[in-house]
């Protein structure tokens, strides 16, 4: 289903939740959401459906990506951009990695690690900054 997106910067700058098994629904819904936005969007994190869990869906050049409960946990080369965001007007300059290593689990609650370089790293620190309440 998708749903619409979420422009309230109050319920935006709230730490979301951790996911669950039970949240299928929600990364369906996500995905759904991301693809009616396709245009436009190149990430998503459920906060921005209305919904406050750590989940995140990312396009990985023709692959959506969902990620549940991703934490960063290494990250090096920083550099400065400007990025936009569905739930917002306009740009904002901010600080992203070149490289992470994120530690999430998949659509189907399997425990992953990872390393992410450049423009889908880029996507998955603004995402992941979504579930910790920050709005760029």
């Amino acid at each position: 289903m998708v749903r619409a997106v979420v422009r309230d910067t109050f319920f935006l700058s709230q730490k979301s939740e951790p996911a669950g098994r039970d949240d299928d629904e929600v990364v369906k819904d996500l995905l759904d959401t991301l693809q009616a936005n396709r245009e436009r969007c190149v990430g998503m994190a459920a906060n921005m459906i209305g919904v406050k869990k750590r989940i995140i869906v990312v396009s990985t050049g023709g692959v959506d990506m969902a990620m549940l409960n991703p934490v960063i946990i290494k990250k090096s080369m920083p550099y400065e951009t400007e990025e936009g965001c569905l739930s917002l007007e306009g740009s904002r300059k901010t600080t992203r990695f070149e490289t992470i290593e994120v530690e999430y689990r998949d659509r189907s609650y399997k425990r992953c690690r990872q390393r992410f370089k450049g423009w889908t790293a880029q996507i998955i620190q603004h995402e992941i900054d979504h579930c910790d309440g920050i709005v760029i």
